[in-house]
């Protein structure tokens, strides 16, 4: 095919589409199928098809049920989950903030979500009426009061909420949660070891209720973002001009702000902190289909899910049996594509100047 008609297809918004969710569900089935024992592609179908469908099981092993359903389905589905909310917090954030730079962690909110899950686990915290759930849903509402705090600081400073000054604010807020967590880490004793391995980021020995935790926030987050991919995209060029094509820029930052702040929130209440999905998956889905929010969300949204599986089929199997925090692989990956993006901005910026 020659290299134009490649180009013209890769442009193309519906083959995007069908590149995503094909790439999407290659890393789902692969998720599933490998580990130390082998499921057939064609077995993982059947099952699935028969808990979701009640459809015949067909001559599949029966002791492929309890390894798909109950230990790598659920595990490869709160990846998914994980990676969708990141990316698509990601590219709500570099929409708003109008830079390739920024993603769910520029504001302070997984730093307050991560403050709240260190506290829990420091003083030993447990609310019967939570049960298990005290953890997650502890660091959900550590997040959302976090970008309360850091819009309200903010707002105090200049009522315009500009975006230079919401970055700011969410860098001080960033900085002063980071030294609470290390204090904690350094007063801590035999809780040191599950702080550091929650810090790094797993959702290895996560089952079922970790996925009915995330998943009304991911809902809500990703349904407000993609109802609002509009005035995200008159944002993206610009406060002034959104004004002029008649946004109320101030009640749509607040409902950005929130709505990326819940996904973000959520992902590092049942995972930990994972980096990079956010800043990497946006910006390369930006450079190949374009900045128009419409479709940079939802694309996102299915790369960032492929990406975190891939990163944790990686994690599990890379020094088999021993396990890595797929927060490691996620900033082996990262580090070095933040560090071209970076490259490439100074360099753009020198030639413009």
């Amino acid at each position: 095919m020659p290299k134009r008609s490649i180009q013209m297809f890769l442009r193309n918004k519906i083959s995007a589409y069908l590149i995503v969710f094909a790439f999407f569900m290659i890393a789902l089935f692969g998720g599933i199928s490998i580990g130390t024992i082998q499921v057939p592609f064609r077995d993982i179908a059947f099952l699935l098809s028969h808990h979701f469908f009640g459809t015949s099981l067909h001559g599949v092993d029966p002791s492929f049920d309890n390894i798909v359903w109950k230990i790598r389905f659920p595990r490869v589905l709160l990846a998914a989950l994980v990676g969708a909310s990141l990316a698509v917090a990601g590219a709500a954030f570099q929409g708003l903030l109008r830079n390739p730079l920024a993603d769910p962690y520029t504001l302070g909110v997984s730093s307050g979500a991560s403050a709240g899950a260190v506290m829990v686990l420091f003083f030993n915290v447990q609310f019967s009426w939570l049960s298990g759930f005290t953890l997650p849903v502890i660091s959900i509402m550590a997040s959302i009061v976090t970008i309360f705090i850091v819009v309200l600081f903010a707002q105090a400073i200049e009522r315009s909420l500009k975006v230079e000054t919401i970055i700011l604010t969410g860098i001080i807020f960033s900085s002063f949660l980071g030294a609470v967590i290390s204090l904690m880490i350094a007063l801590t004793g035999e809780e040191l070891r599950q702080i550091i391995g929650w810090l790094l980021g797993s959702v290895s020995m996560r089952g079922w209720d970790y996925i009915q935790l995330i998943l009304p926030f991911f809902l809500i987050g990703t349904i407000l973002l993609i109802i609002h991919a509009a005035e995200l995209n008159a944002m993206s060029f610009g406060e002034e001009k959104a004004q002029h094509l008649g946004v109320n820029v101030r009640r749509k930052k607040l409902i950005v702000l929130i709505a990326g702040s819940i996904l973000t929130g959520a992902a590092v209440a049942v995972s930990g902190t994972i980096g990079f999905v956010g800043l990497v998956i946006p910006h390369f889905i930006r450079l190949i289909w374009g900045p128009d929010h419409r479709h940079l969300l939802p694309l996102s949204m299915f790369a960032g899910a492929g990406f975190l599986i891939l990163a944790d089929l990686v994690a599990r199997t890379i020094i088999s049996p021993t396990e890595l925090p797929i927060g490691v692989i996620t900033s082996i990956i990262g580090a070095p594509v933040f560090a071209i993006i970076l490259l490439r901005k100074h360099r753009k910026g020198r030639r413009t100047a």
